[in-house]
């Protein structure tokens, strides 16, 4: 059975290619089993195709899921909140850039290239009802310890990153009720000091905004498909889950 799996991150990168037409071989096909022979027939990818996570029609799949061929197929790196190969562009009106926007039908859940606006993200969230409001704005950090950052890359899967972003909304919504949740993040090129991610919440009161702010910006580092490779000097890096083992599958916090 040839099964089509799309890569992203650092596996695509050490495949050399972001769609991987695979022969599965056996009649019934499972997350695990897949998952098995591709770091067979990959040996120099086995430590990242193990660490990672089969997301089957844009949903993290079980273990034990059976495959179609039918099934829109991705294999996910653990996740770092943010990777990508888009290139900065011109503020110029005569030459405007071909800009990458994607966003939920209702607005509150942005990914673009394009960037980012704290005022846009926030009056997202703002409403005569409420009388707390919080911001939460990640930037490219320059030094990280003696490391010298010289810019980041952004990359996602885009849909399934903004129906996980929009699932995160849901879940702050029913564990903080009343409380409204906007988050935009940029792909692509970011440099020092420019912002690749607005996370803004909104509510009745201060103390469930600080509460869902923190449940927000942790959601997304554990669950969104989107990330990050530190560009240095001398070299490059994908950032991976920094909190040990990575389960996106695990309960909400």
């Amino acid at each position: 059975m040839k099964l089509s799996i799309q890569l992203f991150a650092g596996i695509a990168e050490r495949l050399h290619t972001s769609l991987l037409e695979f022969e599965f071989d056996g009649d019934t096909p499972t997350a695990s089993a897949l998952k098995e022979q591709l770091a067979l027939a990959y040996p120099e990818a086995a430590s990242q195709i193990q660490s990672s996570f089969l997301a089957v029609n844009q949903q993290y799949a079980p273990a034990d899921t059976i495959l179609t061929t039918e099934d829109e197929l991705a294999l996910i790196p653990p996740v770092s909140g943010g990777d990508g190969t888009t290139n900065s562009t011109s503020n110029q009106e005569e030459d405007k850039p071909n800009i990458q926007e994607h966003c939920t039908e209702d607005g509150l859940f942005l990914i673009t290239d394009a960037p980012l606006s704290v005022e846009a993200t926030t009056n997202l969230v703002i409403t005569a009802n409420h009388g707390a409001s919080l911001t939460f704005v990640g930037t490219t950090r320059e030094m990280t310890g003696e490391q010298r950052t010289v810019y980041l890359e952004y990359e996602a899967y885009i849909p399934m990153a903004l129906s996980q972003m929009a699932a995160i909304g849901t879940e702050i919504a029913e564990r903080w009720p009343g409380v409204r949740c906007a988050i935009s993040h940029r792909i692509g090129k970011v440099d020092v000091a420019e912002i690749s991610v607005v996370i803004a919440v909104s509510s009745p009161h201060r103390s469930d905004c600080y509460d869902a702010s923190r449940y927000a910006i942790e959601r997304l580092k554990q669950t969104v498909p989107i990330w990050k490779k530190e560009i240095w000097e001398d070299g490059s890096e994908w950032k991976g889950h920094q909190l040990g083992p990575w389960n996106p599958m695990d309960s909400k916090k």
